[in-house]
């Protein structure tokens, strides 16, 4: 504990210096999407590179298809030490529209705000302020002793438009980037006051449908009534796809979907005051979707099934009095647990097909697929990681689920078999992706500290 209370009070002196080499990584304008700036994106490699080669770590610039890759390695004192992998990105969006900035983006400046200080800056929360909360921590260590384990960092240029060259790249260098555990620091805490980490990422599954009836759109006056029209057809099975309680009636739709551990689900019944706000700041009061399951349940760790576009006919001016000859539809699944995707897409694909008139016919397009990604609740790991937290704010960390899908995350289990344990600083009001992005001080000063308490954590 004195080694570790060593290590925190070189965060707290360290602090002016740590935000000055980030706002060195910020002035630079390394937006991935802009071929324009892909030597700024080579600048913001090499800047980290040579951070982490100052730290003692063996650091390399490595080229890809696209953005480069940094990949560093660390020892720990001792061989039994576990080994971790840190992952990040460096990579940014395209500030615009530039208008509406108060400052220049990639001018990062302090500013006052009622909550506190806040740094401004395109990328500061995503995720440049987020992964160098881990390089400070580290730097902390190596000035006062040694690193606590084995430590790995892997950060990428091209988070930002998908990740196009990770997987290749994961595949070519599996061996030096394997470890027990895969850190990140990519996501929020709870409240300002309240850290969390996330334990479940909610899988993807995204197909579309077109049914097709007569050869050419008919009139509906002549042949109203006797022709089949694929709107129908295509709203029947839409409802048919839910029952009147809003469980999904796709066979096998619920295999390998688990109940939450008691204790999780006690922690999340705590948290029901947050979802009247949820509902009422995008408008709504009444949740959907499944009978009796409260609303972060729904959102965090149930399967989903949803229709995100529907066309077909005349959808212009006026109307237009016809049978349309096709009618399609967008559907997404999200995942959770054990969910197998391909298993989702066929059953998908028959429950559609079993529904269609003789008359119909069916064409499926895939737009992707991926499973659903959850720390195990009783990891040693996560226990562990829990009691760091807790020491750093005072109060035990949410156990949260996350809605969406992190395609990055589900490479890392199944190309390296690694868990990861997501432990972010950010907040929602943050702005991520818009203009006057922030990431409060606090968030930085106290995510450093929570690293190292973290690492400390894993090692004992």
């Amino acid at each position: 504990m004195a080694a570790l209370e060593t290590v925190l009070d070189k965060i707290d002196s360290n602090l002016d210096a740590s935000l000055g080499r980030l706002f060195r990584l910020l002035e630079i304008p390394s937006i991935s999407t802009d071929s324009a700036y892909a030597s700024e994106c080579r600048t913001a490699a090499e800047f980290l590179a040579a951070e982490l080669v100052a730290l003692g770590f063996d650091a390399r610039v490595e080229p890809t298809p696209g953005h480069p890759m940094i990949v560093a390695k660390a020892k720990g004192p001792r061989p039994d030490l576990p080994h971790v992998l840190f992952y990040g990105h460096y990579d940014v969006q395209p500030p615009d529209p530039l208008e509406f900035w108060q400052t220049p983006p990639f001018a990062p400046r302090l500013a006052d705000a009622e909550t506190g200080k806040q740094i401004v800056a395109r990328g500061v929360a995503d995720d440049k302020g987020q992964l160098m909360t881990f390089v400070e921590a580290c730097r902390a260590f190596r000035e006062t002793g040694e690193l606590p384990c084995h430590i790995t960092i892997l950060l990428e240029g091209e988070e930002e438009t998908g990740s196009p060259s990770l997987p290749g790249f994961l595949e070519a260098h599996k061996g030096e980037l394997e470890a027990d555990l895969v850190l990140v620091c990519d996501t929020l805490m709870w409240d300002r006051a309240t850290p969390a980490i996330t334990t479940m990422l909610r899988g993807l599954v995204l197909e579309e449908v077109v049914i097709r009836g007569a050869d050419r759109d008919l009139h509906s006056g002549l042949f109203g009534g006797a022709a089949v029209n694929p709107i129908h057809v295509l709203a029947k099975i839409i409802a048919d796809l839910h029952d009147a309680d809003g469980r999904i009636t796709l066979p096998g739709f619920y295999d390998g979907v688990a109940e939450l551990p008691e204790e999780v689900a006690e922690q999340w019944a705590g948290l029901r005051s947050h979802e009247g706000e949820f509902l009422r700041q995008v408008g709504l009061s009444v949740p959907a979707g499944e009978k009796g399951r409260g609303v972060l349940e729904m959102v965090w760790s149930r399967p989903t099934c949803d229709v995100n576009g529907i066309i077909g006919g005349y959808t212009g001016a006026g109307s237009k009095t016809v049978l349309p000859a096709e009618a399609s539809a967008k559907f997404s699944f999200r995942l959770v647990g054990t969910q197998d995707p391909a298993k989702i897409a066929a059953s998908f694909r028959a429950f559609v097909t079993e529904r269609l008139p003789k008359d119909c016919k069916v064409e499926f397009v895939s737009h992707g697929a991926s499973p659903a990604h959850q720390l195990p609740f009783g990891s040693e790991a996560l226990t562990r990681a829990v009691r760091a937290l807790e020491a750093e704010w005072g109060k035990p960390p949410v156990l949260a689920g996350c809605g969406g899908s992190i395609p990055i995350i589900g490479s890392f289990k199944k190309d390296l078999g690694m868990d990861a344990l997501m432990i972010g600083f950010g907040l929602e009001d943050d702005r991520v992706h818009s203009p006057n992005e922030k990431y409060e001080l606090s968030s930085f000063h106290k995510g450093t500290r929570s690293w190292a308490r973290v690492l400390n954590a894993l090692a004992l």
